[in-house]
């Protein structure tokens, strides 16, 4: 069998590929028809991600330990998942104001792979290799593969060659019984059935890696002390509503008049979550700072040492 049939025969089995009979003739409905259906399809997708939570749960509370403990976190994926994983990663600094160092996306290719097809980029596990030996990749780390397929020879890389450093690997793929999720400790499969388009996995799959993607950084960041309830007082005010946004959480995390907001914010040179601090616990701001630092970013645990 020719390398061309071999694969052929591959994706014959992967649910993600199957064909939809019942969409044979999509294209000659109307467009309102064709929005209704696809939404429809779309609508499915949260299901597919609820059935994984237990998995997905574990998964964060690896990841939060070793993070914790100074590890970074790291995406590797070709194509639409290499996309998902870049863009959770580069989101991760303005939301958490995280060193962009600590969450990595690696797409097969590298960043040109972002705009355009990086050709045979995605086939070879040498390269994953070679892109997580680039960050020195250790114990402390995760490596959690993007694959919609769970075939993705880059994303399987990644995951095996992670192993062979001791970091914490995750498998994230949209089909049952993957090669992606057997190769890490936790596998995440989130079914999410055939596409509307044959084979397009840049719309359920992409649904479904983007719902994760978001669940595991959020959660993280919630588990390392980078929010106060649900106010991302760790954000990083790096433009006009952002500044803006900034005193509307120490106002909604205080209740403090404006004038007392100005204050702790100019007492600790912008920082939300340090601003909160001097309020609530009634500390200036070196004070706030030594707290913070002695409960390693927790608000929650800082406030219980001010008072």
């Amino acid at each position: 069998m020719s390398a061309h049939a071999d694969l052929r025969a591959q994706l014959d089995t992967l649910t993600t590929e199957a064909f939809r009979q019942d969409l044979a003739e999509i294209d000659r409905l109307s467009t309102l028809d064709i929005a209704r259906t696809m939404n429809a399809e779309d609508a499915t997708v949260p299901a597919a991600v609820a059935a994984q939570l237990p998995h997905i749960a574990a998964a964060i509370d690896a990841i939060a330990v070793r993070m914790a403990r100074g590890g970074r976190l790291v995406y590797a994926g070709a194509g639409t998942a290499g996309r998902m994983g870049v863009l959770d990663a580069s989101e991760c600094p303005p939301t958490f104001n995280t060193d962009p160092a600590d969450v990595v996306g690696l797409i097969a290719g590298g960043p040109s792979a972002m705009v355009k097809s990086v050709e045979g980029a995605e086939d070879s596990p040498e390269l994953a290799a070679a892109d997580l030996t680039a960050l020195g990749i250790g114990p402390d780390d995760t490596v959690i593969g993007i694959s919609a397929s769970g075939r993705t020879p880059y994303a399987i890389g990644a995951v095996a060659f992670a192993r062979t450093r001791g970091a914490l690997t995750v498998g994230l793929s949209c089909n049952a019984g993957s090669a992606l999720a057997a190769a890490a400790e936790h596998g995440i499969e989130v079914v999410v059935g055939p596409e509307l388009l044959t084979g397009s996995t840049r719309l359920k799959a992409g649904t479904a890696q983007k719902l994760v993607l978001n669940l595991i950084s959020t959660i993280t960041m919630i588990r390392l002390g980078k929010t106060y309830g649900n106010l991302m007082v760790d954000m990083r005010s790096s433009n006009e509503k952002l500044r803006a946004r900034a005193r509307r959480i120490v106002a909604l995390a205080t209740g403090a008049p404006d004038a007392e907001i100005e204050a702790a914010l100019a007492a600790t040179d912008g920082e939300v979550k340090n601003a909160v601090l001097v309020i609530l616990g009634g500390v200036d701001g070196p004070k706030a700072a030594e707290l913070l630092a002695a409960s390693h970013g927790h608000l929650r645990a800082a406030l219980t040492e001010a008072r």
